[in-house]
């Protein structure tokens, strides 16, 4: 009988930091691909330190959240990334964290900016096949939480039943719905 082998894994570190809040389906995307792509993957919660209406879920939420849509997955470590409000030593903080790396996944370009010295540097879109990109991001489904509207099929299946068996998209209006509307109307 032939045995087949596993394909070999383009890299052996890759690491991101993202807010997640909530994982949606653009994040599940690049996650998944990630994942297929890397030996081991290092997955930072951005600003793990902050509570306010563009970080409506706490640490442990989002780490939860992230468990959830990597449940048949062994190969990758989460670790919190507090806001220094100081980039310099927030990429000190970042690098002694993640140690060395094929690659840093970052779209914000002033982490890309702070980390150019330090990593080989990826768009997360540059993971995907294009038939793979979705275009959501995290505060088109808060925008859709604060108005009520359909926010549930932005998010991967365990991440929405997570949320809404919690309660979670209640508290989130109820806290910060009105911030996130008003905040929406300033031009």
């Amino acid at each position: 009988m032939e045995s087949f082998s596993q394909p070999k894994k383009e890299f052996t570190k890759i690491g991101m930091v993202a807010r997640w809040q909530p994982v949606h389906l653009g994040h599940f995307a690049i996650l998944q691909a990630m994942i297929r792509k890397s030996e081991h993957i290092i997955i930072g919660i951005g600003s793990s330190n902050t509570y306010n209406y563009r970080c409506p879920f706490t640490l442990a939420e989002r780490q939860t959240m992230l468990e959830l849509v990597l449940k048949p997955h062994k190969n990758y470590t989460i670790i919190p990334i507090p806001d220094l409000n100081d980039g310099p030593r927030w990429r000190i903080m970042v690098r002694q964290l993640f140690g060395e790396l094929d690659y840093f996944i970052t779209a914000n370009p002033y982490v890309a900016n702070l980390m150019k010295n330090d990593y080989a540097l990826l768009h997360p879109v540059e993971l995907l096949e294009n038939e793979d990109k979705v275009k959501i991001n995290g505060e088109m489904v808060r925008k859709a939480m604060a108005k009520c509207e359909k926010w549930e099929n932005m998010v991967p299946e365990e991440v929405r039943l997570f949320i809404q068996n919690n309660h979670l998209d209640e508290r989130f209006r109820l806290t910060f719905g009105l911030e996130t509307l008003a905040l929406d109307t300033i031009i």
